[in-house]
């Protein structure tokens, strides 16, 4: 870095601290400067794509992340995101240097980082499953996330085209619903638009011409109507603070023009007028005005100060006619309610000086109850109620004591049903729409009051309403019924849809009840016998494609397996009956130290690295350290995956194996992660005292969200009995994840 370059990147720390200073005068603005320039040391030789210093990207993030008044914590951490990842920074150092907390939002930034969101349903539910576990143990994870993709579509330009679509695809699909789930819009709104210059570079540049050729007069007539709104107020007296126009933006317009097939010209709200106001009555006032000045267009009026969205937007949305005969949008709002609006939960979490402050419990109760439903279904399912649950528009419905119901757009009665309570569903006969009797796949609308009907006579939910429900918590609630209340049934339908599947797969039943490994196979899929398959398939928890594919791809490997080990067997006994002959070279005993054989090296100093803690049975690779001899690191681990890159290292990774005189017992790390609960710790304390494995050190803290963290250091043989140890730990209740930590 030149020193010109470098007067320029301590010039936009000072604009960033100067930032932070105007919101929070009391941030940690000392370990802030030490972050920046324990950054900027680490990425001192990295460059980006256009030429620059690669520490124009952080800052970048960490202005985008005081842009929305964020804590120092998180500041830190975007300034930081990116040090484990692309460097030889570690998880313990910065946790030293600045603390746990900036250390887990590091690390936190750093696995989404690692998602990749390819076709495959499998891991892109796991992928998608990680970000909600994220979000739910610390939402600033997702914030600062969020403003590194902003930054990094802002600078997509120097990409590959192929990369400009991927990523684009990625946020389009992903991070800009994100944005919207968490109530903001204004980051939603540039990430669609930037995303739709890569996805569809003809339409958006269409639209954009279009509307830079109306600019003048667009321009003319919002201004026009900009001051006829502001004398009015004065007129009357009402106070505000703001008082101006916008037209949509891009992609809004894209998609109207697309979706209903209309032109510019005929998209009926193009404008949007925002009345920034000091009080909620004066809001309601400036509607009175507004209608009194204007011509309000029927069925076009929205109270979302009475009813807030989930995302917390608050704001009275009316569509009106002018003099011109132009409809526009006015939207009326306090400034606390438009603080929300641009920034969601980024305005609404905020932190204390040195540790994480309280945050509403209810405000993430969907990332929980997406988890909670996601438990029970496959991929496939888990990824379309994701996007039905998490991305959908909402509809409003009114219990009849006037409490408010969000559901999925085209929610149906018996989405409402279960909302309300599993016995509500499990015992509805009819349903009330304003008074009226309705079908249960009546889709509700806006304003709807719903009333349930139910009965201690009533059967149940039917099969069918599995196909009727909208939202994922119906679903998985009519799923536990029938889970619970008709086991020898769904055995029965299981057992009918399998043998089908199993003939089109050309598999006998006869053939896989005679395999001696099947008991085998089914504990890993988590069923004690295959009639608990049967019964699983049988009320929707598994589908029958995925279970034959199981079990069948166990079948192949076990026989390839077998044919491996014959022809092994074959080739020992055709050298046993061959000639001897004497070797040309005397053979070279290999030393091993610690159980480790270093290709190439003899008698030298083996460390097992503490990012990863390697363990007999895992595959492992070496690096020749400066004066502590080689540390092996487990392949899989980060810090050697992405050392390995740097052509200054490459001749100082070596060959390593693990050899036949491994010692007793390997020290290694697991993290679990699980719902709180009363007596978690004693159930896992006793399930590893019954594995007989020697804990070294334990540690468990529970969360704000509901959830608990369970550190674990503990000695076992190898690989096998570490994972036969992960099995049984994830078999206790509550436990959702069980994992070793890596970089």
């Amino acid at each position: 870095m030149t020193a010109e370059e470098l007067a320029g990147m301590d010039q936009k720390y000072e604009a960033l601290e100067a930032s932070v200073h105007s919101y929070n005068g009391n941030a940690d603005f000392e370990k802030m400067r030490r972050a920046y320039e324990y950054a900027r040391e680490k990425h001192i030789n990295q460059r980006r794509k256009d030429g620059s210093p690669y520490i124009t990207h952080p800052l970048a993030v960490a202005q985008i992340v005081a842009d929305m008044h964020l804590d120092s914590e998180s500041i830190m951490a975007a300034l930081l995101h990116d040090c484990i990842e692309d460097t030889d920074a570690t998880h313990e150092e910065i946790a030293k240097l600045f603390s746990p907390a900036v250390a887990e939002l590091v690390e936190g930034v750093t696995k989404l980082t690692r998602v990749q969101y390819i076709s495959k349903e499998e891991e892109q539910m796991e992928n998608l499953r990680k970000m909600l576990l994220a979000m739910s143990r610390d939402i600033r994870v997702i914030l600062v996330k969020i403003a590194d993709r902003l930054h990094n579509m802002r600078t997509m330009d120097y990409q590959t085209a192929e990369k400009q679509k991927q990523k684009s695809l990625e946020t389009m699909e992903i991070y800009a619903p994100l944005a919207h789930r968490l109530g903001m819009q204004k980051v939603k709104w540039e990430l669609e638009d930037r995303s739709l210059q890569y996805l569809d570079p003809v339409g958006y540049r269409d639209i954009n011409d279009k509307l830079e050729a109306s600019r003048a007069e667009h321009e003319a007539f919002m201004a026009h109507i900009q001051s006829q709104i502001e004398q009015r107020l004065q007129q009357i007296g009402v106070r505000y603070t703001a008082v101006y126009g916008r037209i949509k933006h891009t992609y809004s317009i894209y998609r109207k023009m697309y979706a209903q097939g209309k032109t510019l010209e005929q998209i009926y709200d193009l404008f949007a007028f925002r009345v920034i106001v000091e009080t909620i009555p004066d809001c309601y006032n400036v509607l009175g005005v507004m209608h009194d000045l204007y011509k309000p267009v029927l069925g076009r009026f929205k109270d979302y100060i009475g009813t807030p969205k989930p995302n917390m937007y608050q704001s009275l949305h009316t569509t009106v006619i002018g003099d011109e005969g132009i409809p526009f949008e006015v939207q009326i709002r306090t400034v606390e309610m438009h603080e929300v609006a641009e920034y969601g939960i980024a305005a609404h979490w905020k932190y204390k000086q040195g540790g994480a402050g309280a945050g509403s419990e209810k405000t993430f109760e969907w990332v929980r109850k997406l988890l909670e439903n996601q438990e029970s279904s496959d991929a496939e399912e888990f990824i379309h109620n994701l996007k039905v649950d998490m991305f959908a528009d909402e509809v409003f419905v009114f219990t009849p004591s006037g409490d408010v119901v969000n559901l999925p757009a085209g929610a149906t009665p018996i989405d409402f049903a279960y909302s309300i309570h599993s016995a509500v569903g499990n015992s509805m006969v009819s349903c009330k729409v304003n008074n009226r009797i309705v079908t249960f796949d009546y889709p509700l609308q806006n304003g709807d009051i719903v009333e349930v009907v139910t009965s201690k006579a009533a059967h149940g939910p039917s099969r069918d309403w599995m196909k009727i429900a909208k939202s994922s918590e119906a679903r998985n609630k009519i799923r536990q019924w029938f889970k619970r209340e008709k086991r020898e049934e769904n055995i029965a339908r299981g057992k009918l849809s399998f043998d089908a599947e199993l003939k089109r797969a050309g598999l006998t039943l006869s053939e896989l009840t005679s395999w001696e490994n099947l008991g085998t196979v089914l504990k890993k899929m988590s069923y004690p016998t295959i009639d608990d398959m049967y019964a699983a398939i049988g009320y929707g928890g598994l589908s029958t494609l995925k279970a034959v594919n199981r079990i069948r791809d166990e079948m192949l490997r076990e026989k390839r397996a077998s044919q491996a080990a014959a022809k092994a067997a074959e080739m020992e006994e055709q050298a046993r009956n061959a000639p001897v002959q004497q070797p040309s070279q005397p053979v070279v005993k290999r030393h091993s130290e610690n159980g480790v054989i270093v290709e190439g090296l003899d008698n030298c100093l083996v460390k097992f690295a503490k990012c990863c803690s390697p363990v007999p049975g895992d595959p492992i690779v070496g690096f020749i350290t400066r004066g502590y001899g080689v540390s092996v690191h487990r392949a899989d681990c980060p810090n050697a995956r992405h050392n390995s890159k740097d052509p200054k290292e490459a001749a100082r990774w070596v060959k390593v194996t693990w050899g036949s005189d491994t010692r007793e017992s390997y020290q290694t790390q697991l993290e679990i992660v699980s719902k709180d609960r009363d007596g978690l710790v004693l159930d896992i304390s006793t399930m590893l005292s019954s594995a007989k494995v020697r804990v070294l050190s334990f540690s468990s803290r529970g969360m704000p969200d509901g959830f608990a963290i369970t550190s674990l250091a503990l000695e076992v043989t190898g690989a096998e009995q570490l994972d036969l140890l992960m099995k049984k730990l994830k078999g206790v209740s509550g436990v959702m994840d069980v994992k070793r930590p890596t970089g």
